[in-house]
């Protein structure tokens, strides 16, 4: 999933921040905003979830 957003938002990316855990977390953050959490709902996101958010 991460190559395909950087694939698809090379241009607008600045930075990237991968953070390795444990548990199964799996976060994605951008501009200090949440905007997905496996956490959160007990799954894990699909590419195009993220991807709407990020758009």
């Amino acid at each position: 999933m991460v190559e395909q957003l950087l694939t698809e938002f090379e241009e607008q990316t600045q930075a990237v921040t991968l953070i390795p855990s444990r548990g199964g977390v799996f976060e994605v953050v951008v501009d200090g905003t949440l905007i997905y959490s496996k956490k959160a709902t007990g799954r894990h996101a699909e590419y195009q979830e993220i991807a709407d958010q990020i758009r």
